[in-house]
């Protein structure tokens, strides 16, 4: 049996910072002008060096301060990566609030894809996809901006032959069709830009196109883009920038980085 999402609360000690924190900032500096949007790949914490080191990432996510971050191959009490559970690690290291969904058990754990936000988190769904070789689901929350707005942020990972991805794509708009809030939709859609699925996700999706360097895969000798940030409606958000980040020992992915003003 696959279980329901995860939530993952960041500890105590850093909730309690983090509200007086908020009590010491004015209301005018509290509401974000922008979101900025972390897709990231991050292969279990395994990088291109050998080494499994979730706080790696966790490094990376801090340095950058995203607002809400889409990762993808994570591992939940898995053998392979320390039985550790990688997104409460991560909670705990960047102070933002946490979801695990999984795909399937694996190696006396689970195996899956993970949400953080820095906005309370109102509401969790996961939903099964289309399966290929793997199963493969969608992890969807709720959250509320400092302003009180709210707005979706949904993360993927399809896989694996065109078919495959472009049913599990169709299963996600047919879903994210249903909220009335903005939506913003990040993930690794193993998908080329121009092709079959990345065409059918944008009929309901604006991209948040990148600029030259947009080869997101792999990180040592890019020569695709299959890493998207995309969000609806098109005018809930203006583009400020978008950088693929030069970082190769993380992961076999490049983080994708996305600035949207509100």
């Amino acid at each position: 049996m696959i279980r329901a999402p995860l939530p993952i609360a960041p500890p105590i000690a850093l909730l309690l910072t983090a509200l007086l924190c908020a009590c010491s900032v004015s209301d005018e500096q509290a509401e974000p002008a922008s979101l900025t949007v972390l897709s990231y790949n991050i292969k279990r914490g395994l990088g291109n060096d050998g080494v499994t080191d979730i706080a790696r990432a966790a490094e990376l996510i801090n340095r950058l301060g995203p607002d809400l971050v889409a990762l993808q191959e994570i591992d939940h009490g898995v053998e392979r990566s320390g039985s550790i559970e990688q997104m409460t690690v991560l909670a705990e290291l960047t102070g933002m609030h946490a979801r695990f969904a999984s795909f399937m058990p694996y190696q006396g754990g689970e195996y899956g894809i993970g949400v953080l936000s820095r906005f309370p988190i109102l509401e969790t769904r996961r939903y099964d996809l289309p399966p290929g070789p793997e199963p493969r689901v969608a992890l969807e929350v709720r959250v509320q901006l400092p302003d009180g707005e709210e707005l979706i942020f949904c993360d993927v990972h399809f896989y694996n032959t065109r078919e495959e991805r472009l049913a599990q794509a169709e299963v996600v708009l047919e879903r994210l069709a249903e909220r009335e809030h903005p939506v913003i939709l990040a993930g690794d859609f193993n998908s080329l830009p121009g092709g079959g699925v990345m065409q059918f996700v944008m009929t309901d999706f604006t991209n948040a196109r990148k600029g030259e360097d947009r080869l997101t895969f792999s990180a040592t000798e890019p020569d695709r883009e299959i890493d998207y940030v995309l969000y609806r409606p098109a005018e809930a958000f203006r583009v400020e920038s978008v950088r693929v980040l030069d970082e190769s020992v993380i992961s076999d992915h490049r983080p994708v980085l996305v600035v949207l003003a509100r």
